[in-house]
């Protein structure tokens, strides 16, 4: 019984100090003392809720359903554990789990007012899915939106202002969903205004692509996208300048039909003597990016770079840092290359911030077309027939080879299983065989799942990203993975360094390069995310 108590006292005293590495956003050593205290006391729902919501920090949401899951087996009347788990549901676009969480949360604290703005938030969120379900068109029937636009005919003619005309259908529109209020009630003049909205604003902003006399930013003239563009646009983004929706047009339908050709895996060739970076995840840190230009040149045939996925979403310069990359790779192919991470999806746009961008800063036309090119993407790259170079991980099976993932049909969104799944969103492990997913997504490898892929592909290194480092990289199985991260003080708040790799041909010996964050305008990430995941941070 003493040594019972003592173990229950000592466990305290170990949850006060993950607490307080929670604080100080140190989150892996949080969970490492919340394993303290569970390995104390396993019958304290409060610990694994702590560490669940450890682990959704740290974006490991498979891990943060199991803690929440257990917390609520310990404790079925705590109603942290519903909270955490429907939290971590809720980053992994699963609303109607999540519904169901809160839902119990409410019943548990029927008085809880911040229970009851989160449960409303959340029957929104599931009530929109229902209808875009509800009206989406089949995968089969789907038109590009790609194909409706011709940036060559935009700008071209003078043309008079609509506005007047917008503003006169924009006041019918309004009217005709307050009838329809009064009619039909509130939740059915809801659904009605969300197409309104939708088709109304398509329109609206997406046909006003006129170039004003008045616009001084970055202009492409002709077809080809130059240097100097590329440094106004640069220049012009720094100073929170937008680029016109029709130089943005013409970048990114140039990106598609260049991305089109690529097949699923690229090979990259250095010559002796050459040299050439990869970057990971960059997540929309405008700023950051062109500190890597400032500290390592801008990407030219002479400086070529790759970057490994995850553009875009969490950092609020997403729009400016897609432009960026996509306006590069038009100025010269053979200088930048780019690869899909699991964030180059529509899901995840959703959710973390990238689609309300897309909306607030050029158009819904936009959304779409940026998750059509997203699908064009490659999923990974070989440099010189010796590194492998993808933004998640290793399969759930052996004897994959090269071939299988050239053979990979990409030109989708990313599917829950599979080797296209698995490329975008495993990680590696510290222990050897295959495990469950701490994300809930794809799976964790070993060092000798590594290593047998390494052989049967006659590879000498895999370069991944996908998971932020303390260092902007890790090292691991054996000096034969190496994960890279690019976005530094990730989110404003973990503190971390960013980093790239510089291999130098012909040994291509991987010349790691840290850097830190540099100071950025005072817009907060995620300031376009979802609403109800806002509420969470």
């Amino acid at each position: 019984m003493d040594n019972e108590s003592s173990n229950v006292s000592q466990a305290e005293e170990i949850k006060v100090q993950a607490n307080e590495a929670f604080k100080a956003h140190k989150y892996g050593q949080a969970i490492d003392l919340y394993t303290q205290a569970i390995e104390l006391n396993s019958q304290n729902a409060v610990y694994w809720a702590n560490r669940a919501f450890a682990h959704t920090k740290l974006e490991e949401y498979g891990s943060a359903i199991q803690d929440a899951t257990k917390a609520i087996e310990v404790d079925p009347k705590y109603s942290k554990g519903y909270y955490r788990r429907g939290a971590a549901y809720l980053a992994m676009g699963k609303f109607k789990e999540a519904l169901k969480d809160f839902q119990q949360v409410k019943k548990i604290c029927p008085n809880d007012p911040d229970a009851t703005k989160k449960l409303k938030e959340c029957e929104k969120a599931v009530m929109k899915l229902k209808f875009e379900e509800a009206i989406s068109v089949p995968e089969s029937e789907r038109r590009f939106v790609a194909d409706s636009i011709d940036y060559h005919s935009i700008g071209t003619s003078p043309g008079s202002s609509s506005m007047p005309t917008q503003v006169g259908i924009a006041a019918v529109a309004v009217a005709f969903v307050a009838v329809l209020a009064m009619m039909l009630g509130a939740a059915a003049a809801t659904m009605v205004a969300a197409v309104v909205v939708v088709v109304l604003g398509t329109w609206w902003w997406g046909g006003s692509t006129e170039v004003e006399p008045q616009y001084s930013g970055a202009k492409i003239e002709g077809d080809v996208v130059t240097l100097d563009f590329v440094k106004k646009m640069m220049d012009d983004f720094k100073n929170q300048k937008c680029m016109h929706k029709r130089y943005a047009f013409q970048i990114v339908l140039q990106m598609r039909e260049m991305l089109r050709s690529q097949p699923s895996l690229v090979d990259i060739n250095v010559p002796d003597g050459s040299h050439f970076t990869v970057c990971g995840d960059v997540h929309g840190q405008f700023y950051d990016l062109i500190n890597i230009f400032e500290l390592n040149g801008l990407p030219s045939e002479e400086n070529p770079y790759l970057f490994n996925g995850d553009f875009v979403d969490r950092g609020s310069f997403s729009v400016e840092v897609i432009l960026t990359l996509f306006a590069l790779k038009c100025m010269c192919p053979s200088a930048i290359y780019l690869a899909r991470g699991n964030h180059e999806s529509r899901s995840m746009n959703k959710i973390y911030g990238f689609e309300g961008e897309v909306r607030s800063k050029l158009s819904e036309k936009f959304v779409e077309l940026f998750a059509e090119v997203f699908c064009c993407l490659p999923l990974a790259h070989v440099i010189n027939q010796k590194v492998f170079v993808v933004h998640g991980g290793l399969f759930s099976v052996d004897g994959v080879k090269l071939s299988d993932i050239k053979a990979v049909d990409r030109f989708c969104e990313p599917p829950e299983e599979g080797l296209m799944c698995e490329l975008l969103w495993s990680d590696p492990q510290p222990f050897p065989g295959r495990g469950p997913s701490k994300r809930g997504v794809g799976l964790s490898f070993g060092a000798d799942v590594t290593r047998k892929f390494l052989q049967d592909n006659n590879l000498d290194l895999i370069v991944r990203s996908h998971e932020v480092k303390d260092e902007g990289y890790e090292i691991e199985h054996d000096g034969k993975l190496i994960t890279i991260f690019s976005a530094p003080n990730y989110c404003d708040q973990m503190g971390n360094k960013g980093a790239y790799i510089r291999f130098e041909a012909p040994d291509l010996k991987p010349n790691i390069v840290t850097f830190s964050a540099v100071p950025h305008p005072d817009v907060k990430p995620m300031a376009y995310a979802n609403n109800f995941l806002r509420m969470f941070q």
